[in-house]
């Protein structure tokens, strides 16, 4: 079938609001029906956008393939985690660091829950998840499913890192029914 929009026959044909559209049509479509209907009345000419189907250009592709680039050399993509900032494309231990180092000792030498745990350190309890088991602070980064080493300090021992790791698992076990 037809693209409504612009005419074209795609094989990866996609179905939105109960009009087949392109690849490149669907992309763009707004979610409010309103608007979409609009949308689907502006026409457009299939072979304006054959550009996009010539080169296969996938949208963020060369945002990705940088951010891997800057990623493989060690360096940071994202947010700095709690205890870093980011200086010059750095990562830089900050006044929080000392935090995040008891954080993971109170942890690992107390019995709390991760709930206590999370009030004391003024975290949620899945801010509190994503500190403990954030790979960061080993000195490593992580970006796409792979890990690379990275150019900063590590604010924790991999001993440490670990054995939270370990304790951190009994504590997110699935409760038997």
């Amino acid at each position: 079938m037809a693209c409504k929009k612009c005419g074209y026959q795609d094989k990866k044909e996609t179905t939105i609001l109960g009009s087949p559209l392109c690849s490149i049509c669907a992309k763009f479509a707004p979610e409010k029906i309103q608007d979409f209907q609009n949308y689907i009345t502006e026409k457009i000419d299939w072979k304006i956008l054959d550009t996009f189907r010539k080169y296969g250009q996938h949208f963020g592709k060369k945002q990705k393939s940088g951010m891997s680039k800057i990623a493989s050399i060690g360096r940071v993509v994202t947010r700095a985690p709690l205890g870093y900032d980011v200086i010059n494309g750095n990562l830089i231990p900050n006044e929080d660091a000392v935090r995040v180092h008891s954080l993971y000792r109170t942890f690992l030498n107390r019995k709390y829950s991760l709930n206590s745990l999370a009030k004391n350190f003024s975290l949620s309890v899945n801010g509190l998840k994503k500190v403990l088991s954030n790979r960061t602070y080993l000195g490593e980064i992580k970006f796409d499913g792979r890990i690379h080493k990275g150019e900063h300090q590590n604010l924790i021992s991999p001993e440490i890192f670990y054995a939270v790791q370990r304790k951190l698992k009994t504590y997110l076990k699935p409760r038997k029914k």
